[in-house]
């Protein structure tokens, strides 16, 4: 079968096989915790194994070495430079650091959009209230383009008092792909850093970090990259790296970045140094093939169920790239809340055997839906055929 815009994608083959998951349930929300292959699951077990075999060996010869040697590994795949980048757990723990480190004081703001993910503006939050800054969200229309997108940030920017732009890469509960370059060149000539929340990239995106510029970034492995889950990687610009503070502080504070952010001593660092297989997987099957299998399948999804549920071609926000997460909207006052929305996610996994993503954006509810090698046509086509039942009974 060829595909096109009505055409499911061809499946890699093979490529299923890689995957522990339940055959019994269709995993169509790959964006939240990302799907371990097995030959990854097994390289971990091995690090595992040899820790627990001997723990003084395993800390105190060469695990320094292991983990630079898989933070060079990883950073080069994403175009970033090493000596400027650190190993984190996710994307938020980026965030954190790099909120501590910038160091606001009263009278500066944090300039959000209202797509920023849930816990990173939780964060920036709390770190207003603790240093007297405060924190500003500009609203970002689902359906704007990218010139529309980048002129409402760049007119909400405050030169001077703005002492630090967030923007997500992709988003994560609107499933946006962000025009990132040309807000941060629009930051920066505004002398505005820009911290770049890329927790969906690897993977999903081919990505050049230190030609986009950013002061800040972050994205995470174990989304679209096969890594383990609690695998990240922070880069950050060369004026930065003194005056970016760990967290916690260990025995390589003296060290500096981005050893003092790395090294947390007991910590299980088996996810990070099993994080190269998984770019063993993702090449082995290629990358550009994943990727381009990913949104072609992420987009019929949204068309099947899309047109299941009525919506014309109007209604299906589109991803403003080639990404394997597409949105669609649910029945209106269906999920306006966090708490319906998870309701309606446990129901639709108990009812329909189906994990997808259900959110509570911008006043309605949202179905969003994923795509990875793993999946197939017809588990799109099984939730178009039993949805509109399951919402139609709620309502």
């Amino acid at each position: 079968m060829t595909a096109g815009p009505s055409a499911p994608p061809p499946a890699l083959p093979g490529a299923r096989l890689l995957f522990s998951l339940d055959p019994a349930v269709a995993h169509l929300n790959h964006g939240s915790f990302g799907a371990v292959p097995i030959p990854v699951q097994r390289a971990q077990q091995r690090l595992r194994d040899e820790v627990d075999a001997n723990p003084m060996r395993y800390f105190t010869q060469g695990l320094l070495d292991r983990i630079v040697h898989t933070r060079r590994h990883l950073a080069t795949f994403i175009g970033a430079d090493p000596d400027g980048s650190a190993l984190v757990t996710n994307a938020t723990t980026g965030a954190s650091i790099v909120l501590q480190s910038v160091r606001l004081k009263a009278g500066d703001e944090v300039l959000l959009t209202d797509h920023t993910y849930g816990a990173v503006a939780l964060a920036v939050r709390r770190e207003c209230r603790r240093t007297g800054a405060t924190a500003r969200t500009v609203a970002v229309p689902v359906t704007a383009t990218h010139p529309e997108i980048v002129a409402r940030i760049t007119a909400a920017l405050r030169p001077g008092r703005t002492r630090l732009l967030v923007v997500d890469h992709i988003t994560s509960a609107t499933a946006r792909l962000m025009p990132v370059e040309d807000i941060v060149a629009a930051a920066r000539e505004r002398d505005v850093p820009v911290f770049v929340d890329g927790a969906h990239a690897p993977g999903m995106l081919p990505l050049d970090i230190d030609a986009l510029g950013a002061d800040f970034w972050v994205g995470n492995f174990h989304k679209w990259a096969f890594a383990p889950r609690g695998t990240a990687l922070l880069a950050v610009a060369p004026d930065w790296r003194r005056r970016i503070e760990p967290l916690v502080v260990s025995w390589e504070q003296e060290a500096g970045f981005p050893l003092s952010v790395e090294w947390q001593g007991s910590m299980d660092h088996s996810t990070w140094l099993a994080a190269p297989a998984g770019l063993f997987v993702l090449r082995t099957l290629g990358v550009d093939a994943v990727r381009a299998h990913n949104a072609a399948l992420a987009a019929y999804g949204q068309r099947v169920v899309g047109d299941a549920l009525g919506l014309g071609p109007a209604d299906r926000p589109q991803p403003g790239g080639p990404t394997a997460m597409r949105l669609l909207p649910l029945p209106s006052g269906m999920c306006t809340t966090f708490p319906e929305a998870e309701a309606l996610r446990l129901h639709i996994a108990d009812k329909l055997a189906t994990e997808a993503k259900i959110e509570a954006w911008g006043g309605r509810g949202w179905l969003r839906l994923s795509a990875q090698v793993y999946n197939r046509p017809e588990e799109y086509d099984r939730l178009a055929e039993r949805l509109p039942a399951l919402l139609a009974a709620l309502r």
